[in-house]
């Protein structure tokens, strides 16, 4: 959905199951950590709002957004995770670095999901500035934590 025309958060509840007995691990990257906490704490209250029990989300950290798919895995691969939310910030700097790690960790997430059979949320932002980056952090586009998360219990109802 384009950003510029709709809030990222603006959502239907429509098809949302009862995670209340699901168990849902959120990782997310300490690089650009002024967006992914505040991606993080999105997520995570969208998780609670739509009945997910505290102690039913599991969340890790790792470096950079580079990581999350290493660290989707280590989440996706245990028995008693129904779904993963992977959340980053990777914004445009003056060289090529952006592409390779977009690149990357949108097919890293991917494969994650693919291989073991469960949704894995791809909630990592790639804005050109930093501005853009808080815009879609709870800014004037919503939160893509919150997104996320919506999404994951979607997934989970499919």
């Amino acid at each position: 959905m384009s950003s510029a025309n709709k809030n990222l958060s603006a959502h239907s509840d429509k098809n949302l199951i009862d995670i209340s007995n699901k168990k849902i691990g959120i990782v997310y990257a300490e690089w650009n950590n002024e967006v992914t906490e505040k991606l993080y704490q999105g997520a995570y209250q969208s998780l609670i709002k739509h009945g997910a029990k505290p102690e039913n989300i599991i969340s890790k950290t790792v470096a950079g957004s580079f990581e999350l798919s290493l660290g989707a895995q280590y989440l996706a691969q245990r028995q008693d995770i129904d779904a993963v939310i992977a959340l980053g910030c990777v914004i445009q700097g003056e060289t090529r670095h952006f592409d390779f790690i977009c690149q990357a960790v949108a097919q890293g997430i991917t494969t994650v999901s693919l291989t073991y059979n469960k949704p894995v949320i791809f909630g990592v932002l790639t804005p050109d500035n930093q501005e853009q980056a808080l815009d879609r952090a709870g800014g004037k586009h919503g939160n893509k934590g919150e997104e996320a998360a919506v999404t994951a219990v979607k997934m989970l109802g499919f």
